[in-house]
């Protein structure tokens, strides 16, 4: 009974913060004026809060731009994390703009759609990433191309840089900025999480939606920690190859530190 109340106050209230921003975000996008960025922001940390996620950022998000953030995907709840830490915006597959909810927010925050089955429109979309890049925007890359179940490291595919080689002769200084950034989800209710738990945290993708949301909803307090890597700076003639190498490397070392709370070991 408290728990089906608490669930309805955190939804309630979810609905309130964004009916509250949402006249000021559709006047940024009307517009294009910069309040769209930092708008979804706030929501962003207001969802985290009511949903009792707790965030510790580890380094700091590099100030240089045009920015790339590259990070490891577990869950949906990553895009409320990585919202309420900075004002991002993220590349999704076309799909995404239909997903109930998820979708619609997806829109409102101007997120970048790409159709990866069209190589026609490869120019169109990598011009959009470029134009947002340069006019300061951070864009957020899940080069893994999926979610994974919050325990490793999935493979980067590298094919998923070429936004980021694609877009370097559009920029300014023929540089594109490339940050690694490692999601880790560790503690429920203040205590070490493990593998038996990790699901509350991941979302594969195989698992509903609804009935994993509503799991979230009945702990009500995760701890996750975000940590910031090395920057790689990706110039013309770079290969991307080797920048998903050393995003790939960092990545895990990252990961695994936070999960296990000790030092990655590539042996």
């Amino acid at each position: 009974m408290i728990t089906s109340i608490r669930i309805g106050l955190v939804v309630v209230c979810l609905v309130i913060v964004t009916l509250a921003l949402l006249p000021f975000q559709l006047l940024g996008l009307a517009f294009d004026w910069k309040i769209r960025r930092y708008v979804p922001r706030l929501w962003h940390r207001s969802a985290c809060w009511l949903l009792g996620i707790r965030i510790r950022v580890h380094g700091h998000i590099e100030r240089r731009r045009p920015l790339m953030l590259a990070a490891n995907h577990a869950s949906w709840k990553d895009i409320l994390v990585l919202g309420a830490v900075a004002d991002v915006v993220y590349i999704a597959k076309s799909e995404v703009a239909n997903w109930p909810v998820f979708g619609i927010l997806a829109k409102l925050q101007k997120t970048i759609f790409v159709v990866r089955e069209e190589k026609r429109r490869t120019g169109e979309q990598v011009n959009e990433i470029a134009a947002r890049m340069n006019a300061g925007e951070i864009v957020v890359l899940f080069p893994e191309g999926t979610t994974s179940d919050g325990n490793r490291l999935l493979e980067v595919k590298s094919s998923l840089f070429g936004a980021a080689a694609a877009a370097v002769p559009h920029t300014p200084d023929g540089v594109v900025h490339v940050q690694p950034v490692a999601i880790a989800y560790t503690r429920v209710h203040g205590m070490a999480m493990g593998r038996f738990h990790r699901p509350l945290a991941a979302w594969p993708g195989d698992i509903e939606l609804m009935p994993h949301l509503i799991g979230v909803l009945k702990e009500g307090a995760l701890d996750v920690e975000v940590a910031f890597g090395d920057t790689v700076d990706f110039r013309t003639g770079d290969n991307r190859k080797h920048l998903s190498q050393n995003i790939t490397a960092q990545l895990r070392r990252m990961l695994i530190r936070h999960l296990r709370q000790r030092e990655y070991d590539a042996d």
